[in-house]
């Protein structure tokens, strides 16, 4: 389970670059953040529950943001 959130290290990675490239300097900052705390916690070791928990956490926190803001922050 560690190894995946490395991988999900490289994924955030690949999309905050391609944000940078794009423009968008907010969301490539965002994703700067989430790539440099997935591989710090993959290197963690953790027990696999955490991890699992954590993931969870992540999802909760993230679709809860992303439905606020398309809901609430865009215009339309």
């Amino acid at each position: 389970m560690a190894r995946m959130y490395r991988v999900l290290g490289f994924w955030t990675l690949a999309i905050g670059l391609m944000a940078l490239a794009g423009g968008m300097v907010p969301m490539a900052l965002i994703f700067f953040f989430q790539t440099a705390l997935f591989v710090l916690l993959g290197y963690m070791n953790l027990s696999e529950r955490t991890y699992i928990l954590m993931f969870w956490g992540y999802m909760l926190i993230s679709f809860t943001g992303f439905t606020y803001w398309s809901f609430f922050r865009m215009e339309l």
